[in-house]
């Protein structure tokens, strides 16, 4: 599989690209549904406080790319499952890689520590170890010249990344559709329209118009804690012509971490690519985070040994 169309696919919506890590897993079992108390379509609010849905959306527009910022900061466990499908629809095949993600003078690094739940054996742990060590060491002995243009090619990368989150205002035509409660909070629930004549500045913006968004949006803070998207007309992108069928659904989740900003929880897509105009890719990919923690410049860096994978 893609990276790279997973990760756009994911960019495309709030958040899931904290790092340029994998996307991989292991259940053949969907991933549990959000408890809610009630849905959009059975409640809808009359006059809710803040009812124009268009400057909700500019809230937490503005929300989101403070939390990416934020983000940064936090180290986190992130497991990829990747359940390739027949013909049918049916699972033939899973595979799962869990990830930590730590961050290593300033810039994200991924060490995988398992695979299919299981810890890595001995030989694929050690390089793993070793690929720590020799990148610990070249970031540590770099001259203040190279850090900094370094971390500055990493931020200029992030910022790429989120721009186009922007543009999501001038996307579409935004509808308030009612209220819903996630995780015991009070959200509004958002449709978005492609909105006619929008031409997105960049290729991620472009392929906005073939897709039909839900965003619930939480009460407290105006930040979205789910999306919800539709794909209306086949999307391609890149050298990699990675294709998601009309009526194809992806969704994403977040979770608010130590009550200051919320962070993706998980990320679930079907994907149907063709990479390269030869390798077919029919699978369904489930991405899950957590163990979140804020990293402090006082951490000690070192390696440690994964002892055993929940």
């Amino acid at each position: 599989m893609s990276r790279k169309v997973v990760i756009v696919v994911a960019l495309l919506f709030a958040a899931c690209g904290l790092t340029r890590g994998q996307v991989a897993a292991h259940q053949t079992t969907p991933p549990p549904q959000i408890e809610t108390t009630h849905t959009a379509e059975r409640k809808p609010e009359a006059n809710p406080p803040g009812s124009d849905a268009h400057q909700i959306m500019q809230r937490a527009v503005a929300n989101d790319i403070v939390n990416w910022q934020a983000a940064k900061d936090y180290t986190f466990l992130q497991r990829t499952q990747e359940d390739a499908l027949d013909g049918s629809g049916g699972v033939k095949s899973s595979k799962s890689e869990t990830s930590e993600i730590m961050v290593l003078y300033g810039e994200p690094f991924e060490r995988i520590i398992a695979k299919d739940d299981k810890p890595l054996p001995e030989k694929e742990q050690k390089k793993q170890n070793e690929h720590f060590e020799k990148e610990t060491r070249k970031r540590e002995n770099e001259t203040p010249e190279e850090r900094q243009k370094r971390l500055q090619k990493y931020e200029k990368e992030r910022d790429d990344e989120r721009a186009f989150v922007r543009e999501i205002l001038d996307a579409y035509n935004f509808t308030l559709v009612g209220s819903d409660v996630l995780n015991e909070r009070e959200t509004w629930v958002i449709d978005g329209t492609p909105r006619e004549g929008f031409e997105g500045k960049r290729r991620e913006s472009k392929m906005l118009p073939k897709i039909k968004p839900r965003f619930w949006i939480d009460q407290q803070d105006y930040s979205w804690t789910r999306v919800r998207a539709e794909v209306i007309d086949t999307l391609s992108f890149g050298w990699v012509v990675a294709r998601l069928h009309k009526g194809s659904v992806f969704e994403m989740q977040q979770v608010r971490v130590n009550d200051e900003l919320w962070l993706p929880q998980r990320f679930d897509v079907k994907l149907d690519a063709r990479i390269a105009l030869l390798k077919g890719v029919n699978e369904n990919v489930h991405v899950t985070y957590r163990d979140y923690r804020r990293f402090r410049t006082d951490t000690k860096i070192s390696i440690a040994e994964p002892t055993s994978i929940p």
